[in-house]
Formats: structure tokens, C-alpha cells, sequence
């Protein structure tokens, strides 16, 4: 590898809205995120899957008794 040509890989910070800090390595130092895996409702477990004007009802009905 050349050594010129090649970013700095140093010790990077992430800070989330929710407070949560993660340490890792990057080409950049500081970050800011809006959400991350300690707050995300997907990874907490609180997510909701919502069936917006019964499609699912829709769809078992037209082809759920063939």
C-alpha cells in the first residue's frame, strides 16, 4: 500500500440524541446520530406493525380460501 494516499484510521466517538456513546475507529472523529440500536424501537423491541384499512384482512379474504 502507499502511505500517502490513505486516510487517517483513528479513534472515533458516536454520540446518539438518546445519550447512548459508542466508541469505534474511523476516518472521522466525532459523529452525531439522531437514533441509534440502543434507542430504535425495532431493536428495543417496541416496535408496532400497524395494518393500515385491512390489507392484510383484504388479502387473506381474496386469497386466503383458494
Amino acid at each position: 500500500m502507499k502511505k500517502t494516499i490513505h486516510p487517517e484510521y483513528i479513534d472515533a466517538e458516536i454520540s446518539c440524541a438518546c445519550g447512548n456513546t459508542i466508541k469505534t475507529r474511523s476516518t472521522v472523529g466525532k459523529m452525531h446520530v439522531n437514533i441509534c440500536s440502543a434507542c430504535h424501537p425495532f431493536f428495543t423491541g417496541q416496535a408496532k406493525f400497524v395494518d393500515t384499512e385491512g390489507r392484510v384482512d383484504r388479502f387473506r379474504k381474496r386469497y386466503g380460501g383458494k
